[in-house]
């Protein structure tokens, strides 16, 4: 039987088999820890990051609210360098909880996915 640390890397590769990121639209990539989100803005094409965010520094109360406000950063971050669309890359955890707040919070910030 398999581990749950090892359900999720199969779920994992699955979507990044499907996802890929350009220049002109490049794949946001999620990873979450028991306390902490951190998401990255990917060039897949050349292999570079564009933008990075983490939840380490934020100021907000809860999980949720944390998640929210790092998407909403990452957005104003991705705006302001030129790009409006993105693959969304949920890294293979379910899209509820705190990556669906990431996700909202990234749309709310002017990211088209």
């Amino acid at each position: 039987m398999m581990q749950k640390y090892e359900q999720r890397e199969r779920r994992h590769k699955r979507i990044r088999a499907k996802v890929r990121g350009t220049a002109q639209q490049p794949r946001l990539s999620v990873f979450r820890s028991n306390r902490y989100i951190s998401a990255q803005l990917i060039d897949d094409n050349s292999g570079n990051t564009i933008a990075s965010v983490s939840t380490k520094k934020t100021k907000e109360k809860t999980r949720l609210l944390k998640a929210r406000s790092a998407g909403k950063e990452i957005a104003s971050t991705a705006v302001k360098s030129g790009i409006s669309k993105i693959s969304f890359d949920r890294g293979g955890y379910g899209y509820t909880g705190a990556v669906r707040e990431f996700a909202e919070g990234a749309r709310e910030g002017g990211l088209k996915f």
